[in-house]
Formats: C-alpha cells, structure tokens, sequence
C-alpha cells in the first residue's frame, strides 16, 4: 500500500469515526458551550480546568525542550496536542506524569499540585497515560498484563501474600473487570496469549485497556496511532471518544491531522518547546504560528490540506529546509 493510500484509508477512517459516534451527550454538549466562549489564544483559561501548568521548563545542557509559561486543559473534553517533531510534546507529558524532573514549574490536577510527584503516585491521583512505544510486558499473557494494572490488591503485601484468602476475592473480581475491559477492545480472545505476540496496534488497544484498569479521572495518550494499520485506526478513534462519553478527560498527542480534526474538542500547538497556539481545530488548522511551527518557509503552501501533515511529507519539507 502506498504513502497516499494509507493516509487516505487513515482519513477515511477518521471520518467513520466520527460518525459513528452518534449523537452527543449532554455533557459533551456542554463542554463545547463552554469552550466556544474560551479565547483561542496560548495559555487561555477554561472554565473547568481540571490540569494547570505554570511556568514549566525543562532544560537538555544548552537546549531548552519545553517553556510553557501556562497551559490549562478543560476537564470532559478531548485536547490534542500537536506539533512538528521535536516540539516537546513528550517531554511535557513525561514531566507533568512524574516520568522526568523540571528545571521550574508547577502544576496542578483538580486542583491538587502534583508536582515533584512519581509517576506512581501521579497515576494514583487519577492521571493515568500510555507511551507512544508501548510497554506491554511481552513475556507475560494479556490477562497478566492487565492485572498488573490492578489498585489495592492485598496480595502485593509481603506479609499477606502467605494468606490466599485475603487475596483471592480481590483476584476475581480484578480478573472479571480485566476481561470486561479486554471484551470492550476486542482483545478478551486474546487473554491468553502472550503480550509479544499481538500486533502493533493490538498493543496499543492493551495500553489503552491497562490504563482504565486504574480508573482513572484523566488518561493521557501519547501518539496512540503511531504505527497503527488504518484498519485499526477507526476503533482506536471510537474508544478514545467513548472514553470522554464516559466522563474521562482525554489529553493526547497525534501527527495525524485526520484524527485530530475529527475527534478533538480542543487542540494545543507546540513548537519548539513553547505553546504557540491553541482553540477548536477548525481555526488552530488556519493559524499563522501553526502553519510557521510545521511548515517554515513554505508559507505558501495550505495548511488546510490534511495531507501536508503526513510524517512522510513533514520529512520531505525538513529535508528541503536543511538544503537551503
């Protein structure tokens, strides 16, 4: 399959998507009153914040990765994150969930600081993300796997675990919740199977799947259709949306501007390391500092072919500029 049949299947796909979503719920409802009277600008308050970010830097020797002098992220919504390589996406999100250390900075989530935390604690708190190179234990089932992800089990009590009877209960009902959820996305046929055989879409599905193993409040999705066969890419959309139906606040970073346009309530551009745009994907898609953040010198060329986004043209415009 070509470079352009594969975005096509993916933009496609996008568009299944979202249609299929259905009707909007209530709250989805008011979540996008709330965010149409929001001013699209970088570091713009929401009326619901549920993760605020001031003043966050982090420095590499002599680069600075990220600068993000505030950020706030509406809580019922689906926010993405975008921006051309490099841009610190990752960095940001490896600092906020307790995966890496600020030069500065603060932040809070429902309005509790969270930094300085581990990433343990971040996910007990309620914040829960997945990897853009997933960490599923290959060695391990998928069941296995999901049960690793289980809270407050007693059996992990050096002490208890002698005593199968102050744990058993807790495994049942943890195994039937993990079932439960693998049914969800398709993957309970393959509760046996171990985690190294599955497709690389398939482990994507199992991280998303682990982490609501957590329930968390807030899930956080780095690149989740990286590397995914567009046939896939349709459920993985499905599921995030269903995941904010579910009154989750998803926040996820994506090179596809397919996804992006169709299932975001809000989207937030990055570029070098700093927040240079943000608001409703329709206009953040015709914005000045965008088309300068991905594009440089082409600015003649229309951001508002979805197409000029593809990681493959992206390449091919940083190979032109590397030649001037």
């Amino acid at each position: 399959m070509s470079a352009d049949e594969t975005t096509m299947t993916t933009q496609e796909a996008a568009a299944a998507a979202a249609a299929k979503a259905g009707p909007l719920t209530e709250d989805h409802k008011k979540v996008l009153r709330d965010l149409s009277n929001v001013e699209a600008k970088p570091g713009s308050s929401k009326p619901d914040a549920i993760l605020t970010m001031d003043d966050v830097v982090r420095r590499f020797g002599g680069m600075t990765a990220v600068d993000v002098d505030h950020l706030e992220v509406q809580e019922g919504a689906i926010t993405a994150l975008i921006g051309p390589n490099g841009a610190g996406k990752t960095t940001l999100f490896n600092l906020i969930t307790g995966f890496d250390a600020p030069n500065s900075g603060s932040w809070s989530f429902q309005g509790r600081s969270l930094a300085g935390k581990s990433g343990a604690a971040v996910a007990k708190a309620g914040m829960v993300r997945t990897f853009q190179l997933t960490k599923a234990l290959s060695r391990l089932t998928v069941l296995q796997n999901m049960l690793l992800a289980s809270t407050s089990n007693p059996g992990e009590n050096l002490f208890l675990s002698w005593l199968p009877f102050t744990w058993k209960k807790h495994e049942a009902e943890a195994t039937d919740k993990a079932m439960e959820i693998l049914a969800r996305f398709k993957l309970d046929t393959k509760a046996g199977d171990f985690a190294g055989s599955l497709s690389g879409g398939q482990r994507k599905l199992l991280e998303m799947a682990r982490a609501l193993m957590t329930d968390p409040t807030m899930i956080m999705l780095d690149e989740p259709m990286a590397g995914v066969n567009p046939a896939l890419v349709q459920s993985l959309l499905g599921h995030i949306q269903a995941l904010r139906d579910e009154g989750m606040t998803v926040l996820f970073v994506e090179h596809d501007m397919h996804a992006v346009r169709h299932i975001s309530d809000w989207v937030v551009v990055m570029a070098e390391g700093r927040i240079v745009a943000e608001g409703p994907p329709e206009s953040v898609m015709k914005d000045q500092a965008v088309v300068d953040a991905y594009l440089g010198a082409h600015h003649d060329t229309d951001l508002g072919d979805d197409s000029l986004l593809d990681p493959a043209i992206l390449a091919r415009l940083e190979a032109e500029e590397e030649k001037r």
